[in-house]
């Protein structure tokens, strides 16, 4: 057997971990402490990424059962024996903590696993830990740094510590991906957590239809958008992931909609040839605006290739309903402290913590170490019934739903003929998310500083084999992902 010290941790897929493991060139047991050593050089040492909040204490052991199994029946699937990380507000029924990031829960455990931590373990992949995250998904106050957290500290963007924004509320998980810190992560989305720390840390990252993917066991922000998705170094094993946690689950309702939807193997869309004969659509003036320079260099850049792939590109400046509405947030706002209180009841096993006024008081009580940016989220939605009565959550129920599909991304889609929207990697998100719609984000290259920046792929429900097929076929004609020096 050759020794697992060879083996290329760097940059390695999914696949080359499975053709490895089968020439016995590694075990997932080498594989896993290939992985807590490169944590240990780098999450709190070295570049201080600080992407890893906790490390299951019995991802040894689960290796070794894995490894085993694997010699006497075969693998499970494509993800067996493969060590991937879940965000922190992701439930895992193990020794792990789930806080999101928040220090009134840091001592919480949950009865049991999330659905697609379930799906995963039953999948064969090892869950080798939690990643750090803005702290409650972001949605705690308004001045808060992306990736930072009361328990966790700040994440920072393994391309530039320091200096570049990780992005969104699935940091930790973004940045430990580009740090190659596991195979692969899951992060969830409410309005741009999974893309945008997917553009911001060269990875992909794919935030699919809300109900592709059940919630239960995830702590809530929104009902109507929340959405947990895969994150990873390549299109493949993103596509991977995502179907190794699809289907059916009777405790979130939303997943009902996918029942004839959803697969379990999404590579077979992985195709060179998927952009072409496409016709994409680009709302060239909003997706520009507000860009500098160099990337407005790279989305040019990129609409070029995607041209080149035969696919015809649309520009519909004409007929932007979407970028010209006024939006609110007042869904989110709503929809948290019924969100919140019901998880809190139903999943955690801290007596002194059951409501979201439990937390604020905890917060109070502890003000130097909890509220370092305040809490003016919390305060706002705890103001709120919780029972979904207000006119002003009614009303903007309803209108996010109408502007951003029937008035917006379907409108477009149909009049334009379009398979996809396509929009530079920090804009754009907040349409899909409102919608309920898939997105997926794939590398564009670096500005002229190194700082990583990626393109938005954007359908409607259900599209992602489309999307997929878009991301792979951009993917593979740039191969921009290049690996961060740590």
């Amino acid at each position: 057997m050759v020794n697992h010290s060879t083996f290329v941790l760097e940059e390695t897929t999914i696949a080359d971990i499975q053709n490895a493991i089968d020439r016995q060139e590694l075990t997932s047991v080498q594989l896993v402490c290939l992985y807590l050593k490169q944590i240990s050089l780098h999450n709190h040492r070295g570049s201080n990424i600080n992407a890893v909040i906790e490390v299951n204490p019995d991802a040894l052991h689960i290796a070794e059962s894995l490894d085993a199994e694997r010699l006497q029946k075969g693998k499970r699937s494509p993800l067996h024996g493969i060590p991937v990380l879940l965000k922190d507000n992701i439930n895992t029924g193990d020794a792990m903590h789930t806080s999101a990031g928040s220090l009134a829960l840091a001592d919480s455990y949950a009865d049991e696993d999330a659905f697609i931590a379930a799906k995963l373990r039953e999948a064969g992949a090892i869950i080798l830990g939690k990643t750090n995250m803005t702290e409650w998904a972001n949605f705690m106050t308004e001045n808060m740094p992306n990736g930072f957290s009361s328990r966790g500290g700040q994440v920072l963007n393994p391309y530039g510590p320091g200096s570049f924004d990780v992005s969104g509320s699935s940091s930790g998980s973004g940045a430990a991906v580009a740090a190659n810190f596991a195979a692969a992560a899951i992060g969830t989305e409410t309005s741009g957590s999974i893309l945008c720390p997917a553009s911001a840390n060269s990875i992909i990252g794919i935030k699919p239809t809300t109900g592709l993917l059940s919630r239960f066991g995830i702590i809530p922000i929104s009902s109507s958008q929340d959405t947990a998705g895969p994150m990873a170094r390549t299109v493949t094993d993103a596509a991977i992931l995502l179907g190794g946690m699809t289907g059916v689950d009777n405790r979130d309702p939303a997943t009902h909609k996918s029942i004839h939807a959803f697969e379990t193997d999404y590579t077979k869309h992985l195709k060179e040839t998927a952009l072409n004969g496409a016709r994409i659509g680009v709302s060239y003036h909003y997706c520009t605006k507000e860009l500098s320079s160099s990337e407005k260099e790279r989305f040019d850049d990129s609409i070029e290739v995607i041209k080149q792939q035969g696919c015809e590109i649309v520009i519909i400046d004409s007929a932007t309903p979407l970028e010209h509405e006024e939006w609110d947030y007042n869904v989110l706002l709503y929809e948290f402290k019924s969100g919140i209180n019901h998880y809190l009841k139903q999943h955690t096993r801290l007596d002194s913590i059951t409501s979201l006024k439990d937390i604020m008081a905890f917060n109070n009580t502890n003000a130097a170490k909890c509220l370092r940016y305040g809490q003016v989220l919390l305060e706002e939605s705890e103001k709120t019934s919780g029972t979904f009565t207000e006119c002003d959550y009614l009303e903007s129920r309803m209108n996010d739903l109408r502007k951003s599909r029937e008035l917006g991304i379907d409108k477009v889609l149909k009049e334009f003929q379009l398979d996809a929207l396509l929009y530079p990697g920090d804009t754009g998100y907040g349409f899909s998310a409102k919608a309920g719609y898939p997105s997926i984000s794939v590398p564009a290259g670096y500005d002229e500083n190194g700082r990583p920046i990626g393109i938005v792929f954007t359908s409607s429900a259900f599209k992602e084999p489309e999307l997929i097929g878009f991301a792979y076929s951009f993917e593979q004609a740039t191969k921009h992902r290049v690996t961060p020096k740590l």
